[in-house]
C-alpha cells in the first residue's frame, strides 16, 4: 500500500479558503481519520487526494507518483489514481443482485495490467484441493438440512470459503462428489487429481510454446519481463476477487439477494465489498456510517477496524464524530476552518492537545476548561481558580518557564505578522475571507455560558486549566467542596455536574452510582495529565499535576 504526501495544498473559492496550506504524510497501512466540525475542509481534503476536487495550489503524491502539482501542471484523473471511494449513500444498483453489484466495477476494468495465467493457477489449486478429502467431506457434512439432504447453495459456499476457489471450480467438485458416498470418493479424487495435473501440464506447455514463463504470482514473463497489456479481467479472476472480498466483509451468503432484501448494515458491507473488489491502492470513506442507527454504527466500527487489519490497505476516513475517530484511527488529523490543528495518534490528541480547540473538540464528556490567574516561583506555578475562590499549585511534568514561554510566543506572533505583511505585498496573494479567529470556548455557570470571545482585555497572567472529567474524583477526603448540580447515570458510568460557586464542572464516576441534586460532594483532582494552556495564544504549555490548597 502507498504512502500519500500532501505539500502546501490549498483549495480556495474566491477569498474563501476551504483548505489552507495543508501538509500531511499518510504512511502505508494506516487508518487516518479527517476529523472536525461541519464545513472545516475535511471532505474537500479527501476529495483532493482522490482526484475528485482540484487543489488551487500544492502538490500530492501517492506511492511516489505525483498525481497533482500546481507548479508542474500535473493533475492525474481520479480513475487513474487507483483509489476506492465509499460515500454516505451506499448507491447500490437496486435491480442487481449483491453479486452483480460487486461485479459491476470489475467487469468495467480495462487497464494496463500483468497478463495472468488464470487457468494454469486454477488447475494447480484444484490439484491441492482434491487431496484434502477430510476437508471436502466437512464441507458437504456441514451443508446438510434437517432431513440429511445436501443443500447445494450451502455446499458451494462452504467449498468456496474453505478452499478459496471460484464458483466455477466449486461446481466442478460438487458435480463430481455430491451424489456419491464418501466411502467411494477416493478413486474419484485420485482421477480428478490426475486430470487436473495433466491439464495443468498441457496448459503450461502451451504457454511455453509461445515463449512465455510463469512467475510465482502466475503472471506471464517474457525476456525476464512481466508481460503487461491493456485488458479486461477474465471470469475466473473476477469471481475469485468477488469471493475474496465477500469473505472479508461476510456477505457471501447474500450473493443472490437484492439490496432491498438486506438490512442497512448488510448494504453497507456490500458497498465496502464493491469498493474493495478492484483492489484500490487507498480506500476513502466519507462518513459511511452516518445513516446507521447507534447500535449498528458501533458494530460497523468494529468491522471496519478488522477490515483494515485484514486488507492491509490505507484507509482515509472523514467524520465529525470524535468518538468514531478515536476508536478507529491510527492517527487523527483534526481540522478547523481549513487549517490542521493537530495530526497525531488518538491518545496523543486526547492527552496532549495542541490547543484549546483540540482539547474541547475531543473527549466526551467534554474537558473542563477553567480560567486561572498564574504566578510562578521556585515552588511551582500558583493558580487562582473559579474567580479566586480556589487556590492551587500546578507542577508541570517537565520544567516550564512562563516568562520565557511568553517571550517566545511574542516573538512568534511578531514573526507571523511580518510574514503576513510580506504576503500582502504579493499581487497573487488573496486575503482569507474566512479569517482565522481564536477559539471561542465556554465557561459553564449556573446562569449560562461565559464566552471567551466576550473578554476583550487578556493579561499576561491569564491562563486556562484543562481537566478531563475522569480526573475529577468524588471522594470522602476530597479537598474541593462542591454541590451536585445534576447526575446522569448510564449504568457503566455516571456523569455528574458539580457546582463550585456559580461555576459548573463535570466529573465522571465509573460504576452504577447515582447522586442526589444539591447533595454535597468533595472532589480530588488526580493524576499528572492536567493541562495548562496559555490564554492569549490558546496553546498548550504543559501537562502536570494540580495540587489544591
Amino acid at each position: 500500500m502507498p504512502e500519500i504526501i500532501l505539500k502546501n495544498v490549498t483549495k480556495r473559492y474566491g477569498d474563501f479558503y476551504a483548505v489552507e496550506n495543508i501538509n500531511l504524510t499518510i504512511p502505508d497501512d494506516s487508518f487516518i481519520t479527517l476529523l472536525g466540525p461541519s464545513g472545516c475542509g475535511k471532505t474537500t481534503t479527501l476529495r483532493m487526494i482522490a482526484g475528485l476536487e482540484t487543489p488551487t495550489t500544492g502538490k500530492i503524491t501517492i506511492n511516489g507518483e505525483t498525481v497533482f502539482d500546481s507548479d508542474a501542471g500535473i493533475n492525474v484523473s481520479a480513475n487513474k489514481r487507483h483509489v476506492g471511494f465509499l460515500f454516505q449513500n451506499y448507491a447500490l444498483w437496486p435491480h442487481m443482485t449483491v453479486y452483480k453489484n460487486i461485479q459491476f466495477g470489475l467487469a468495467n476494468v480495462d487497464q494496463v495490467m500483468p497478463v495472468h495465467a488464470s487457468e494454469y493457477e486454477r488447475l494447480l489449486r484444484m490439484q491441492k484441493v482434491v487431496v484434502e478429502k477430510e476437508k471436502l467431506a466437512g464441507c458437504f457434512k456441514s451443508s446438510l438440512d434437517k432431513k440429511g439432504k445436501i443443500e447445494p447453495k450451502k455446499a458451494l459456499l462452504n467449498l468456496i470459503d474453505t478452499f478459496e476457489i471460484s464458483m466455477y471450480s466449486a461446481k466442478e467438485l460438487f458435480q463430481a462428489l455430491a451424489n456419491k458416498n464418501v466411502a467411494v470418493w477416493q478413486p474419484i479424487l485420485d482421477q480428478l487429481g490426475d486430470e487436473y495435473k495433466k491439464m495443468a501440464e498441457e496448459n503450461l506447455q502451451k504457454l511455453e510454446s509461445k515463449g512465455f514463463e510463469v512467475n510465482d504470482k502466475f503472471d506471464l514473463v517474457q525476456n525476464k519481463q512481466v508481460v503487461a497489456k491493456k485488458r479486461h479481467l477474465d471470469k475466473e479472476e473476477i469471481d475469485l476477487r468477488i469471493r475474496r472480498v465477500a469473505r472479508i466483509v461476510k456477505v457471501g451468503e447474500f450473493m443472490d439477494r437484492y439490496p432491498n432484501e438486506l438490512s442497512g448494515g448488510q448494504q453497507q458491507r456490500v458497498a465496502i465489498a464493491r469498493t474493495l473488489a478492484p483492489g484500490p491502492k487507498v480506500l476513502f470513506m466519507d462518513e459511511p456510517l452516518s445513516n446507521l442507527d447507534a447500535k449498528l454504527r458501533l458494530e460497523m466500527r468494529s468491522e471496519l477496524k478488522r477490515l483494515h487489519h485484514d486488507t492491509g490497505a490505507t484507509f482515509i476516513y472523514v467524520t465529525h464524530d470524535q468518538l468514531e475517530a478515536m476508536t478507529l484511527a491510527t492517527r487523527i488529523c483534526l481540522i478547523n476552518n481549513g487549517v490542521v490543528q493537530q495530526y497525531d495518534a488518538p491518545l496523543d490528541v486526547y492527552k496532549h492537545p495542541n490547543n484549546l480547540f483540540v482539547a474541547d473538540f475531543v473527549g466526551n464528556p467534554a474537558i473542563n476548561l477553567i480560567e486561572a490567574k498564574a504566578k510562578q516561583d521556585k515552588e511551582g506555578i500558583h493558580l487562582s481558580l473559579f474567580g479566586s475562590q480556589v487556590k492551587a499549585t500546578f507542577i508541570p511534568n517537565t520544567y516550564v518557564d512562563l516568562a520565557q514561554f511568553r517571550k517566545e510566543m511574542d516573538q512568534e506572533t511578531q514573526a507571523k505578522k511580518a510574514e503576513y505583511e510580506k504576503k500582502l505585498k504579493q499581487k497573487s496573494f488573496v486575503v482569507k475571507g474566512n479569517a482565522d479567529k481564536p477559539f471561542n470556548f465556554h465557561i459553564l455557570t449556573i446562569n449560562g455560558n461565559l464566552d471567551s470571545k466576550d473578554e476583550k482585555d487578556i493579561q499576561n497572567d491569564d491562563y486556562v486549566i484543562g481537566i478531563r472529567p475522569e480526573f475529577m474524583r468524588i471522594e470522602d477526603d476530597g479537598k474541593l467542596e462542591t454541590d451536585v448540580y445534576s447526575a446522569m447515570p448510564s449504568g457503566m458510568e455516571t456523569t455528574v455536574k458539580l457546582r463550585v460557586g456559580e461555576f459548573i464542572i463535570t466529573s465522571v464516576v465509573f460504576g452504577g452510582v447515582d447522586y442526589k441534586v444539591n447533595a454535597k460532594a468533595k472532589v480530588n483532582i488526580i493524576g499528572k495529565e492536567i493541562l495548562l494552556f496559555d490564554r492569549k495564544t490558546q496553546k498548550l504549555i504543559a501537562a502536570g499535576e494540580l495540587k489544591l490548597e
